[in-house]
């Protein structure tokens, strides 16, 4: 690849997704995710990271959804700091995710949406800590995901979650202090980018900008590669600058399954099947939960009977997905049989 220099300006940053991401995705880094639960999340360049095999990230997502869901999934997030995950409007809360922190699998670290999309700001800034009013009075300063303990013995995150403190120019007022991120690697989809790595974001930006300015290294997707006199015809549509890029990757549906504004929506089908999918870690895992949801069928059947229930209607086929509608019947079929051989 041909690599102009301009003042020790690379201008040209095109490269392959498996070159970013050997390139400049490590095990161990704190990795910052652009997008929005459903929106522009750059699910090519996750799927990369999975199929390279880099692990033990503190990851910041912002609002994630199933892009993080699969890093927890596959074993690979290390610490998790977030307001919420879920691929909104398909499962409100994402099952991997979930089922970690209900197994005890997740370090993980809860903050209110405003406070950790300002932290993100923050880190774009360089501040070493952010006062905010937020959280004040709520269980978010009660309780921590992550004891003081255990982060003292890790390096990556802070030793404190948050921290009460005087405003020094308020007298008596107080404020919360909460940390500022330290992005190793920040991962952004974009709708175009030069091959300097100047971006262009159709609609809301997230904090992606925050992210791409805050991190040490940052890998671009885009839906296409425009020309630095394209990127120069409109200055008010750049969001990114160059300067903060280290890889541009021409990835079409990088997005997907998820939308990106002006050039596609979020995939109906796809976003349903991974709602199916995700709600098993392996093939034992679904056998397991099947078992737990028929034994919990026979057991109702059983309490409506004692009050001397004779019939009982089970009905199926109210727009279920198929697959949805093979467990409902699988499971009343174990719960009947269950009830006839009197177990």
């Amino acid at each position: 690849m041909f690599i102009k220099i301009r003042e020790g300006f690379i201008l040209n940053k095109v490269m392959s997704l498996h070159d970013a991401v050997a390139k400049y995705v490590e095990n161990g880094d704190t990795l910052a995710i652009g997008g929005f639960t459903t929106n522009r999340k750059p699910y090519a360049t996750v799927s990369e990271i999975l199929r390279q095999g880099q692990k033990d990230f503190i990851v910041y997502a912002g609002p994630g959804g199933g892009e993080v869901d699969m890093l927890i999934g596959e074993g690979r997030v290390a610490a998790y700091i977030n307001c919420y995950t879920a691929n909104s409007g398909y499962t409100n809360v994402s099952r991997r995710f979930r089922a970690f922190i209900e197994q005890g699998k997740l370090t993980y670290e809860d903050y209110s949406q405003d406070v950790l999309m300002l932290m993100l700001h923050a880190s774009s800034l360089g501040l070493p800590f952010l006062p905010v009013r937020l959280m004040q009075g709520s269980g978010l300063m009660k309780f921590w995901g992550i004891s003081e303990e255990k982060r003292k013995q890790m390096p990556k995150i802070e030793d404190l979650k948050c921290a009460e403190i005087e405003n020094p120019m308020v007298p008596g007022q107080k404020v919360v202090a909460v940390p500022v991120p330290r992005s190793d690697t920040a991962i952004i989809h974009v709708q175009q980018a030069s091959p300097d790595g100047t971006c262009i974001i159709c609609g809301d930006e997230f904090h992606d900008i925050d992210i791409a300015i805050a991190a040490r290294k940052t890998i671009v997707t885009c839906e296409e590669i425009v020309s630095d006199e394209f990127i120069r015809r409109d200055p008010t549509k750049t969001r990114i600058f160059g300067e903060c890029v280290q890889a541009v990757v021409k990835a079409p549906y990088g997005a997907w399954p998820s939308q990106c504004y002006a050039y596609y929506d979020d995939d109906d089908a796809g976003l349903k099947e991974y709602d199916t999918a995700s709600k098993y870690q392996d093939a034992e895992d679904a056998v397991k939960q099947l078992e737990k949801a028929a034994a919990k069928a026979a057991k109702a059947l059983d309490e409506m009977m004692g009050f001397g229930t004779t019939t009982v209607e089970a009905k199926s086929g109210y727009g279920l997905a198929t697959e949805h509608e093979l467990k409902a019947l699988e499971v009343i079929n174990d719960a009947l049989e269950a009830r006839l051989h009197g177990e």
